[in-house]
């Protein structure tokens, strides 16, 4: 049907005999193979549409024309590396600083988000020559060896003793509002910045009684693996505050919440009405094409400049990786979509609160803006005791139903929105209905069950499969028929995963 050669079985069969077991898939006990994918849909092999509320890497939607064009057209004429002068790499460095504050200017390119907060820790240690560094717990910055360091969110999980914290590296309290040290229930609103910033203030007087010197505080402009928390107003700018005052450099990670993802600002670091001294960048760059870049002021430059050794980077920045950076660009522009966040974010948080008001006892939280919501799952709405079973049933009984969402945060019990910015208001009236009618089921399975019966008790079949959003779906310029889909029967199986 889709033109591969393999079935499932077989694809999943090479998978699991050559590529290394820590290399995860989603729907472990149900792994999906996508064939193919147009605007905020994806396609299995079998032809069934799936509603992708997952992808923030495909940010202008999956396969979109226009990027698909830009990468073919200047594959066709050339791709090398960026010793060669060519145009797409200084234009495209031009509309990326245009949308930084002044003091952001100089631009270096990577491959990836790993690659850029890398050398972003490179760019603060050459500027500052001081060794230690601030980091939230929760976090997670990327895969290489130096952002392991400081990723609480990888390194709490491991288990061999192989790789530990060093002790340059210093863990924040990460300022969640609602399951955090300090809580929404026990302090005023407007003290939970100031509360969460001391604790960053505790460090760097403790780092300085030992006779040492900040390098920097690295975070994102909101938590995005640690469960979709948003920082209460201020916290960065106190945070930031002290950390300049203190001799360090402010990093901002923006590779899974820039680009206009917050929909009223194209980087979320301007919610918080902060001027951060580095801020990177990547999954949304590119739309899938691997394109990452680091952003920084000249006298961070320069002093990187001045460490002795050029810095080279054999992909990064290359005209076919620039052509389609430029191209997303466009998309975004020319189709509103940072407009379109706006107009999604404001219904998401309305349909959202109204589910927490009649499912009290299943929603604790939902909180987000624009693109980026997440739903803390709860067992008992005194408590706040995360229910991570009851998050995988929801995933999988929404994955039955042909709708993709994820799950998060220390106890996975966050389920994640992050979709491609093409999503529209039909398709959150597809979700929330689908939430509610499962969050309904979940209900009744709690009034009837036990919490340890939940893992083997049959699922209520009574959930209607619904259509899709059309017979004739248009996405990306493209018509796409699904009169012809056809719903199959899936096992109920409690899942888990933990993918960033």
């Amino acid at each position: 049907m889709d033109g591969s050669f393999l079935t499932k079985s077989q694809t999943l069969d090479l998978r699991r005999k050559y590529v290394g077991p820590s290399c995860t898939l989603f729907f472990k006990s149900d792994p999906m193979k996508i064939v193919r994918a147009a605007g905020q849909y994806m396609y299995d092999e079998e032809g069934h549409t799936y509603l992708d509320c997952i992808n923030n890497v495909c940010h202008v939607g999956h396969c979109h024309p226009t990027v698909v064009e830009a990468a073919s057209a200047q594959m066709k004429k050339l791709n090398t590396n960026s010793r060669f002068l060519h145009d797409n790499l200084v234009i495209l460095a031009q509309k990326l600083i245009s949308t930084m504050p002044p003091s952001l200017c100089m631009i270096y390119f990577t491959n990836s988000g790993s690659e850029s907060n890398d050398l972003a820790l490179r760019l603060a240690r050459h500027h500052t020559k001081a060794t230690e560094i601030i980091s939230l717990d929760r976090a997670y910055h990327g895969h290489v060896t130096s952002l392991i360091d400081i990723s609480t969110y990888k390194l709490n999980n491991m288990t061999d003793g192989v790789h530990k914290k060093p002790d340059f590296v210093h863990i924040a309290e990460c300022p969640d509002t609602y399951r955090g040290k300090f809580r929404d229930v026990d302090h005023k609103h407007e003290d939970l910045g100031k509360l969460y910033a001391s604790d960053v203030d505790d460090i760097i007087s403790k780092v300085h009684s030992n006779n040492k010197k900040i390098c920097c505080f690295i975070a994102e402009s909101m938590q995005s693996c640690g469960g979709q928390v948003i920082y209460p107003q201020g916290y960065l700018s106190k945070v930031f505050k002290s950390v300049k005052a203190a001799g360090g450099v402010n990093i901002a990670d923006e590779v899974q919440t820039g680009y206009g993802r917050v929909g009223n600002h194209m980087w979320a670091f301007e919610n918080q009405d902060v001027v951060p001294d580095i801020v990177t960048i990547g999954k949304p760059m590119g739309n899938g094409h691997p394109v990452a870049a680091v952003i920084t002021t000249k006298e961070i430059a320069a002093s990187f400049g001045a460490c002795g050794v050029e810095y080279f980077n054999t992909y990064g920045g290359n005209p076919v990786s620039c052509a389609v950076a430029l191209a997303v660009l466009e998309v975004l522009k020319e189709e509103q979509l940072m407009e379109n966040a706006c107009r999604v974010g404001d219904a998401m948080r309305s349909k959202l609160t109204g589910l927490k008001e009649k499912y009290p006892r299943i929603i604790g939280d939902v909180r987000g803006v624009g693109m980026f919501w997440g739903i803390d799952m709860v067992k008992d709405e005194i408590t706040r005791e995360p229910a991570t079973d009851d998050a995988a049933f929801v995933l999988k009984r929404l994955k039955d139903q042909f709708v993709l969402m994820s799950r998060d945060g220390p106890f996975e019990n966050i389920l994640k929105f992050k979709p491609p910015m093409c999503f529209n208001l039909e398709n959150v009236d597809t979700v929330i209905e689908l939430l509610d009618k499962v969050f309904n089921e979940l209900a009744t399975i709690r009034e009837s069950t036990s919490a340890r019966e939940i893992r083997s008790t049959s699922f209520d079949e009574s959930l209607e499969v619904l259509e899709p959003p059309s017979k004739q779906i248009r996405l990306n310029g493209l018509d796409t028929s699904a009169s012809d889909l056809e719903v199959t029967s899936v096992t109920p199986q409690l899942v888990s995963q933990k993918v960033c």
